[in-house]
């Protein structure tokens, strides 16, 4: 028996909506196939089934065994087939594509001249839409018919050709060197993290410099500067200058509205572009603008000429609701936020296939903090608990970290001190095996640590102790970040002042008001 997230197929045929499922039965229909044809028979079968197993397939005699893996090719092919002449997957590249392959087949039956009319047309349009690395394979193969079929109507085509592919070729370059750099330096966010020390800092500048290549910015289209913009937020983000991950994601996502067709043809990049402009107003604290970013975000989101298919309608889910959270953590209101975790726990079951187990926590984590929030602790400690119980959470070991801290203070404040001794052993324990933990995490647990022996009369001073000691770190270069995960300081401002901590978020959120 095969595991049902395994089989390819099986996971294929699960993620096509109503009306994908008609379109194939139509497209089979036009093929002209007995409608009893095995692989139709094989699909109307898996479509039933909940589980993808062997035997149920084999018992039903629609295919032998030795056949069963050909018939599923098969089957998968044409799903893919039907899925691709599906109006909502007929994209500008699909449809350029489409072209270079007629052309192709009109050269190969020597019809030269049909060929290149077909490709100096896709190619007008690849170029049109900054899609050179197509318009690049239309230029070798124009360049393949003229050596063979000389067009006598343009006399300097081979000098013209040769000219157009140098200048693609130069320019996707250096869209690949960009693109690699910026690919590079998100492999060093997950190897090492953001930087903690100045010689991480040093590292990280040395590296950067030396794989940026030169550039005159003129000379740079669309896809170049993208990529560049790309780089040159992993870099800010890796040496936590937020001032410049804001400046760089907003050169990105001001690129999509300067060319208004490029977000419907590079929906993906639109969105995410947008999602890092937000992560960055939430780190500077931009609250107003934060507003009006997403609700333009959510306004492109839903125009009704917005591509529709299902990767996009899952990073959709993930940017607008985990921002929505954040608009709430910035504002201080906690309890107009409480209708997301409905809205949210709904999205993780509807698209758990395309959304990663570490996206999924961070939720589960912004969820938990919402709640703190409000005061609900206990709620808070039962989402923190589906991190700290997960296993399977490598890449995240900051996630982890601050799920126990947090844990840590919502058992405080829902005076379960039993509970507290317990999970103060296992939160050392498991911080022990990190490798390197922010000074506002040691001084946590420390303070968290020495609780139980301090008098309640003393439990103020004790507060101030610590709120002085945090302070020093708020503006620190490698430590602020703590800070953004978990806002340590005005749950502190929240006991010396007698007020709930969302109140006090409130009133920063006021006087910033930016």
């Amino acid at each position: 028996m095969t595991n049902a997230n395994k089989d390819s197929l099986f996971v294929l045929i699960k993620s096509l909506s109503k009306s994908e499922k008609r379109q194939f039965k139509l497209y089979v229909g036009r093929l002209g196939v007995n409608t009893d044809a095995k692989f139709l028979a094989l699909f109307n079968l898996l479509d039933k089934v909940k589980d993808y197993d062997e035997k149920v397939i084999l018992d039903t005699n629609i295919v032998k065994k030795a056949q069963l893996s050909n018939l599923k090719a098969h089957l998968y092919k044409q799903i893919l087939v039907s899925l691709r002449l599906n109006p909502v997957n007929q994209n500008i590249r699909v449809q350029i594509r489409e072209q270079l392959d007629f052309a192709t087949i009109l050269y190969q039956k020597g019809l030269y001249k049909q060929s290149l009319k077909i490709l100096d047309k896709a190619k007008s349009t690849a170029i049109e839409n900054e899609e050179k690395n197509i318009a690049y394979e239309i230029v070798e193969l124009e360049k393949i018919i003229e050596t063979q079929y000389i067009t006598r109507s343009i006399p300097d085509r081979a000098d013209e050709l040769a000219i157009q592919a140098k200048e693609l070729s130069a320019q996707n370059v250096m869209t690949s060197k960009l693109s690699n750099l910026s690919l590079q330096l998100y492999g060093q966010m997950l190897k090492m993290g953001y930087v903690r020390s100045d010689e991480d800092y040093q590292y990280i500048k040395k590296y950067f410099e030396k794989h940026l290549p030169k550039y005159k910015m003129s000379d740079l289209g669309f896809r170049e500067k993208l990529w560049l913009y790309k780089a040159h937020l992993w870099y800010s983000f890796l040496i936590q200058d937020f001032l410049s991950c804001y400046k760089y994601a907003s050169k990105w996502s001001d690129l999509f509205y300067e060319h208004k067709e490029m977000i419907y043809l590079n929906p993906v990049f639109y969105l995410k572009g947008s999602n890092y402009l937000l992560e960055s107003l939430f780190y500077v604290r931009y609250s107003s603008q934060f507003k009006e970013t997403l609700e333009k975000l959510e306004a492109t989101i839903n125009e009704k000429d917005f591509p529709q298919n299902d990767n996009v309608a899952s990073l959709s889910f993930l940017y607008i609701n985990s921002n929505k959270l954040n608009q709430h953590f910035l504002d201080g209101t906690f309890e107009k936020g409480v209708y997301l975790v409905k809205i949210i726990e709904y999205g993780i079951q509807k698209h758990q296939d395309r959304i990663d187990e570490h996206h999924v926590m961070l939720f589960y984590y912004k969820i938990a903090c919402l709640y703190f929030g409000m005061g609900d602790n206990r709620t808070c400690i039962q989402y923190l608990k589906r991190i700290i119980n997960n296993k399977n959470l490598k890449m995240r070991e900051d996630l982890m970290c601050f799920a126990r801290v947090l844990s840590l203070v919502a058992h405080y404040e829902a005076g379960m001190d039993y509970h507290l001794e317990v999970q103060l052993k296992s939160t050392y324990k498991f911080l022990l095996k990190m490798n390197d933990l922010h000074a506002v995490q040691k001084e946590m647990i420390k303070f968290l640590r020495g609780l139980g022996e301090i008098y309640p009369s003393d439990l103020k001073n004790e507060f101030q102790k610590l709120y002085d000691q945090l302070k020093k770190y708020e503006d620190h270069p490698y430590e602020k970040r703590a800070f953004l995960y978990l806002d340590i300081l005005s749950w502190l401002e929240s006991h010396l002042q007698n007020k709930p901590v969302a109140q006090i978020i409130k009133e920063k959120a006021l006087a910033l008001t930016r």
